[in-house]
């Protein structure tokens, strides 16, 4: 097993059904030595998980078929893919949103539009 905190996250898988925010995070991430893939809805996030797995995962709440909190659960209850963190990305900044996201088996949880440097903190924190 991995020691916590030993692992440097560096491929990171992006679940997020709003373009924009898919165009502007590789560019940010990829800018940061991160290596990024994406995803537009669950179908195509298990896809990206089978072919290469990601040290983290951002995960955005509102996509097409099941919703992020959907696929968050799905994804930490696969013995395959539940060491693999997710970070939980929504416009909505309610605090109902961040508990259910935690519940679900999030790590972490941030808002739209998303500031670079908290996203950066909250990556570093968890690697």
């Amino acid at each position: 097993r991995r020691v916590h905190g030993v692992m440097a996250i560096k491929k990171i898988l992006i679940v997020d059904g709003s373009k924009t925010e898919l165009m502007f995070m590789p560019d940010l991430l990829g800018k940061n030595g991160f290596s990024v893939k994406t995803a537009e809805n669950a179908e195509d996030a298990f896809r990206r998980l089978a072919e290469e797995k990601p040290d983290l995962i951002l995960m955005d709440v509102v996509m097409p078929g099941q919703n992020g909190f959907q696929l968050t659960r799905a994804i930490t209850r696969d013995p395959l893919y539940a060491d693999v963190p997710i970070i939980m990305c929504t416009s909505k900044n309610q605090e109902t949103d961040r508990v259910w996201g935690m519940r679900q088996g999030a790590k972490d949880y941030i808002t739209k539009p998303v500031d670079a440097d908290d996203l950066m903190a909250k990556i570093k924190a968890l690697g």
